[in-house]
């Protein structure tokens, strides 16, 4: 194959050299065409080699350093300086000092009341002492009644006194009373319920 390579190669040189009107060269033996082939074989099989690129290692650029490891030093966050101070509380003049009070068992001289629930739906009543003179006793108490009951209470005391009831949840009969009475002297005093009203009966 190789020799079929340079023969075509020498070929074609003789070809160019004929076309272009030179004389005719003495024709070359076999042998020396052999051995003209081979050298330039030879001559382009060294060129070839000398073409390869060769794999040169670059120089390095940076030089190595030594990084330190990750720690798990912690982090010191900002603080805040900050002055907390208390504000008093706005005194409201007109506030109702009772307001969230509960009537436990009040100062002062002892009346007896009778509550009486005279509808037919079970009610919540809510009763509030307003403030007394001298004791100073005031406040809130609540009830739960039947229908149709009542109640004797014995732990009150001379005052002024509102009250509401209203029916529970699913009552036919629906009650949303309120009603006001004053109370001075210890005989049994009466609050009367109805569907829509509370009136104070005296004894």
């Amino acid at each position: 194959m190789k020799h079929l390579k340079v023969s075509a190669i020498v070929i074609a040189i003789m070809l160019i050299i004929t076309a272009c009107g030179a004389e005719p060269v003495p024709t070359m033996s076999a042998a020396d065409v052999q051995s003209t082939a081979v050298a330039a074989a030879s001559t382009m099989v060294a060129q070839t080699q000398a073409a390869i690129p060769t794999a040169t290692p670059l120089p390095p650029t940076e030089t190595p350093t030594q990084t330190p490891l990750p720690t798990d030093t912690p982090v010191t966050l900002p603080t805040l300086d900050v002055t907390l101070t208390s504000v008093p509380p706005t005194a409201n003049p007109n506030a109702d000092p009772c307001a969230t009070r509960v009537l436990s068992a009040p100062k002062g001289k002892e009346t007896t009341i009778r509550i009486v629930n005279t509808t037919k739906a079970a009610i919540t009543i809510s009763m509030y002492l307003n403030e007394t003179e001298g004791a100073g006793e005031c406040g809130y108490r609540g009830y739960n009644l039947g229908g149709r009951g009542d109640i004797i209470v014995s732990d009150l005391v001379y005052g002024c006194y509102n009250m509401w009831a209203w029916s529970n949840n699913g009552e036919k009969v629906h009650v949303n009373a309120e009603g006001f009475g004053c109370i001075n002297n210890p005989d049994k005093w009466t609050f009367e319920i109805s569907e829509n009203a509370i009136k104070l009966i005296a004894p």
